[in-house]
């Protein structure tokens, strides 16, 4: 943060490169002073030299940031009643005392100082104050979209705010209010509270392609209006903190207070809204995550329009499509959402479709797995007509629906059982029992009754209680009928069989490989 410039190891460091100038200069100097005739010694020198090629260099960004520069803000929060640690994923959400809260007031400034670089507000392992009614501030980033004041943020920037404020380019500071927040997407729209006309930049058209420059912007610790290059290292990056992660991934350097600012291509439009690190330091290691223009304005129009984001909601429990599961539905390759289960009353259910089908493609563009799925639907609005391909008993079928709202305390359902995968009975390590007689089981099935450790069912991630619904798309209702479903796949000559589970409120498939060599017990 800005306090941490000023330190006296900062200011000795400036010295020492100070000195270093000054000593490189003498150095200059007196090398000039050998020659009786200077510009007679460079004519001779030119003559008897080659002539040097011109190098190659990477461009100037100077134009492009003279442009943008002015609609990148610095947005400052005030917050209340936040625990120490909250906000901020990788710039907004620094308090006052640097991430550290319940320092006492009179600590000495030397201690506070330890504390606030070492995170500890107490030392380390000492329980923490009682605290009050407390405020702390964070800061972010944030750009103009509009000519009359519309905002664009991170969600963890602003969230718990009380307050916000912008501070431009050109040292104004504004009064800002919230519009909306999508925490599913960790965005925000703002919109300052004094009319006028502000300096704004656009949402880019195209994609950047990996290879490509971008320049981020931003308020990295407080300081402001910071400028820095790089280039798009991978698109498509999954980093686990949403349902609709599909993040660019950037070496520019971002840091603490960066978040919420823009990532521009050469042309000076918005190809990202940075969010995240990923540093072991807590400082930049050349790793960035930056939420992609393609969803950042489909959230921003809502949240403008609405307040909120209402996305499309298809009623499926999905999972993906492991090479197991493929050889077991006779799929060419293991790509897909396979459907573990249809929503009663939803509008897949609806359309026809049923547990067991593989969703490949959504009007007419391919899905890889479940979070695709989850990400074209979920960027669709409610209402809207979608077309799935889906692949059911081995044949491609075509099924049209129409999207419902999906409701305010779920995401699309994108359940990946990335374990999903091996045997069952007799032979696999598993007693059964008819899920009717076993309380609490319900009355459809075959309950798993115990797993051998060590079996292959075990290895696959079957557990006690789950209950088992389906073999190779047959109903069963007790152990007789699963083992024969089993002796029944073995003499097609498949390699595995699917079963369709009940585990707790969730359903999955899971493809149960046979041993290579028969197991007794």
């Amino acid at each position: 943060m800005s306090q941490q410039t000023n330190s006296p190891k900062r200011r000795l460091s400036v010295r020492a490169g100070l000195l270093a100038g000054a000593c490189a200069i003498a150095v200059v100097g007196a090398g000039a002073a050998h020659y009786s005739d200077f510009p007679t010694a460079v004519a001779n020198a030119q003559t008897q030299a080659p002539s040097a090629q011109p190098m190659a260099g990477p461009p100037s960004f100077a134009d492009t940031v003279q442009r943008v520069k002015p609609a990148v803000v610095s947005v400052k929060v005030k917050v209340e009643n936040v625990s120490a640690g909250s906000g901020e994923i990788a710039g907004g959400g620094d308090d006052e005392d640097g991430g550290v809260q319940g320092l006492p007031p009179n600590l000495p400034p030397q201690l506070r100082d330890f504390f606030r670089q070492f995170g500890q507000p107490n030392g380390r392992g000492a329980p923490q104050r009682p605290r009050g009614h407390q405020f702390a501030q964070a800061q972010g980033s944030g750009f103009f979209i509009t000519p009359d004041g519309y905002i664009v943020t991170n969600n963890h920037v602003v969230e718990h705010g009380v307050e916000v404020a912008v501070t431009m380019d050109d040292g104004r500071t504004l009064d800002a209010k919230v519009i909306g927040t999508d925490p599913k997407t960790d965005l925000a729209l703002l919109k300052v509270k004094q009319p006028g006309t502000y300096p704004f930049v656009k949402f880019a058209k195209g994609q950047p392609r990996v290879g490509d420059w971008v320049i981020a912007v931003g308020n990295p610790f407080g300081l402001g209006g910071t400028v820095t290059a790089g280039i798009v290292s991978a698109r498509g990056r999954d980093i686990g903190s949403g349902p609709y992660d599909d993040y660019l991934q950037i070496d520019a350097a971002v840091n603490r207070g960066n978040s919420g600012g823009p990532t521009f291509d050469m042309n000076g439009d918005v190809v990202g809204v940075n969010t995240a690190i990923y540093s072991p330091s807590g400082g930049n290691v050349g790793i960035a995550f930056a939420i992609p223009t393609e969803v950042a304005a489909n959230v921003v129009e809502s949240l403008k329009d609405n307040g909120s984001v209402a996305r499309g909601f298809i009623g499926v429990q999905i999972q993906p499509v492991t090479p197991e599961i493929a050889d077991s539905l006779g799929l060419k390759e293991p790509k897909g959402a396979l459907v573990a289960e249809a929503q009663r009353n939803g509008p897949a259910a609806e359309a026809g479709v049923k547990a067991g089908d593989t969703i490949v493609a959504v009007d007419g563009d391919k899905i890889a797995g479940p979070k695709e799925l989850s990400r074209r639907i979920g960027a669709m609005k409610p209402g809207d007509k979608a077309d799935l391909t889906v692949i059911r008993d081995g044949r491609e079928q075509k099924v049209t629906l129409k999207l419902a709202a999906l409701p305010n305390d779920r995401t699309a359902r994108a359940d990946a059982q990335d374990d999903a995968g091996g045997p069952a009975a007799g032979g696999f390590g598993l007693s059964l029992a008819p899920a009717r007689s076993v309380q609490g089981s319900g009355g459809q099935g075959v309950v798993v009754t115990k797993v051998d450790p060590d079996g292959p069912g075990a290895e696959q991630g079957l557990k006690q209680g789950d209950v088992i619904l389906e073999i190779g798309g047959r109903a069963v209702a007790d152990p007789a009928e699963v083992k024969q479903a089993l002796a029944d796949a073995r003499k097609d000559g498949k390699k595995a069989v699917l079963m369709r589970l009940k585990s707790g409120k969730d359903t999955r498939f899971v493809a149960l490989a046979f041993p290579k060599k028969d197991a007794r017990g």
